[in-house]
């Protein structure tokens, strides 16, 4: 990718949001809490969600990931290997270790503000390995570059998404910009 997105602040979820994360994911939000990273295109590509959803079940992933094509592409990413090199690259370097670290604790934090979730891992696998590349970049998204190595190592290796405009249709019938069902 030559320019990753830039970061955006998080906003309240407007009826056009909210539509367009049912495009997006085929079903309503659950635990929403905030829009946490726009994609350029304009739409949500990550969500904040609350750490327990309406019904009281406990929901770890703060930050989750919503467009169909950044999803896909990551899923080609973790198809490929990366998830493996990545926990591997964890056990050999000690620098890249404490910051993957540092970024376990960014993301309890950020959760633990809204509720904390008493003995809940943080999510993707961190601290120790890397179990699922779409929290690790939706965080990075969301808390902006230098957050989280291994978040950003991923969004570095993704295609500009965004580049064929919206992945979805907020305001049409829920299918996407390809004409497919969201």
């Amino acid at each position: 990718m030559d320019t990753p997105p830039p970061k955006t602040e998080p906003t309240e979820p407007t009826d056009a949001d909210i539509a367009a994360f049912q495009a997006q994911l085929g079903r309503p939000p659950r635990g929403l809490r905030a829009i946490a990273h726009r994609c350029p295109c304009g739409n949500p590509d990550v969500v904040e969600t609350a750490p327990r959803l309406e019904d009281g079940t406990p929901f770890p992933t703060l930050y989750y990931l919503t467009c169909p094509r950044a999803a896909s592409a990551i899923g080609t990413l973790e198809a490929e290997g990366v998830m493996k090199e990545m926990s591997a690259r964890l056990e050999s370097d000690p620098e890249l270790a404490a910051a993957y670290r540092a970024a376990h604790e960014d993301y309890i934090r950020r959760r633990d503000a809204i509720e904390v979730l008493e003995g809940f891992p943080s999510a993707g696998g961190m601290p120790d390995r890397v179990k699922c590349l779409h929290v690790l970049v939706g965080h990075s998204l969301a808390a902006g570059p230098g957050v989280n190595p291994l978040g950003d190592e991923a969004i570095a290796m993704l295609p500009e998404w965004w580049r064929k405009g919206p992945c979805v249709n907020p305001c049409g019938s829920g299918e996407t910009a390809e004409g497919e069902q969201g």
